[in-house]
């Protein structure tokens, strides 16, 4: 198969991952004859300091004509002044638009040599293999938002379709798995959580009567992540929330670089990136961890490419690739022998092969 594949290397690290998730994908397209052409873009911080513009129109029309997106990460203290009219972070939220990608899915699972970098219990880990799926173009992050000398407010809106569509997303997936999904909401104080709960529970009780559907507030939500985090299958939740809930929920893993993220829509396009930032106290050291960002070139070659064999292929050898011991040192124990982002893309690849 053919394939253009767009590729935002962005900010700090991000570079460094993505470089390691183009190596990954262009290996895969070598072993199972595939052609894909990578195609490289400015976002962000970097694409503000060429352009002035943290998503330029060059940058929009290649990801449009591409068949995926693969992100680094974008942002960094050089451009982290609030006041600043212009930011990296808005090239990412208006990629999300650009592409109506709407739903953002990070699995999360616990690779057992890896338990020991949890912060939790062992036996908390065990079977611990879950889905979130967050809402990505809506909500607080795109609401209205307003500023002067004394206040500020930001407008959160949701609207009854983009509720809809999300949940039949979380849905679908829940079928495919274990049949349980868990919605995540603030419906005690929030009127857009109110909403969100009713249009929920209709949707799975016209749609999707085969699942069994448990609703839980954020708060405690955050609480059962930590203390009973295998009960928990299929989640579905607005943005912030789910911004928040899967940063939380990489302490499961370890690391928020062993996670990868697939942002979907209507279509097969998708965005693909690690859920971790752009970290720039280290960038530049060759040290961060490219897992997460190879596991999304997986989620890539599955959700927007159809290739399946491929993807596992790619997943199977990040499991041996831990399982042999190879480290980055964000996953390693005081112990361990650590190994740079470019060792650790090259022992994968040398599985992969």
């Amino acid at each position: 198969m053919e394939a253009l594949i767009a590729v935002l290397p962005g900010d700090g690290i991000g570079p460094e991952v993505a470089r390691a998730g183009s190596a990954v994908l262009q290996a895969v397209a070598d072993k199972f004859g595939h052609k894909f052409e990578l195609v490289e873009s400015a976002i962000g911080g970097d694409a503000i300091d060429q352009h002035n513009d943290p998503l330029p129109k060059d940058t929009i029309a290649k990801c449009r004509d591409s068949n995926a997106v693969l992100l680094g990460a974008v942002g960094g203290p050089k451009w982290s002044d609030p006041n600043a009219e212009v930011r990296p972070e808005q090239g990412l939220l208006r990629l999300r638009a650009e592409l109506e990608v709407f739903a953002n899915l990070r699995p999360i699972q616990i690779h057992p040599a890896l338990v020991g970098a949890s912060p939790l219990r062992p036996e908390l880990l065990q079977n611990v293999d879950m889905i979130v799926v967050r809402e990505l173009t809506g909500g607080i992050y795109f609401g209205e938002k307003t500023r002067d000398e004394n206040s500020a407010s930001d407008l959160c809106v949701y609207h009854t379709h983009e509720i809809e569509r999300i949940v039949r997303v979380a849905a679908n997936l829940a079928a495919q798995r274990k049949n349980r999904l868990c919605s995540v909401d603030k419906a005690n104080v929030l009127e857009t959580s109110r909403l969100w709960r009713a249009v929920t529970a209709q949707v799975v009780t016209e749609e999707f009567t085969e699942i069994d559907l448990e609703v839980l507030l954020v708060d405690a939500a955050a609480m059962h992540l930590l203390s009973r985090p295998a009960d928990f299958d299929v989640i579905v939740t607005e943005n912030m929330f789910g911004d928040i809930l899967t940063d939380e929920a990489s302490m499961l893993a370890g690391s928020l670089g062993m996670l990868p993220s697939a942002s979907i829509g209507s279509g097969t396009r998708g965005l693909y990136e690690p859920i971790h930032g752009s970290a720039p106290d280290i960038a530049g050291r060759g040290i961060a961890n490219p897992c997460g960002t190879i596991a999304s070139a997986a989620l890539l070659l599955r959700h927007s490419l159809g290739l399946d064999d491929e993807a596992i292929a790619i997943e199977d050898a990040l499991a041996k690739l831990i399982e042999n011991g190879a480290r980055t040192a964000d996953i390693a124990t005081p112990n361990e022998k650590t190994l740079t982002t470019d060792e650790m893309t090259a022992s994968l690849l040398q599985i992969l092969n």
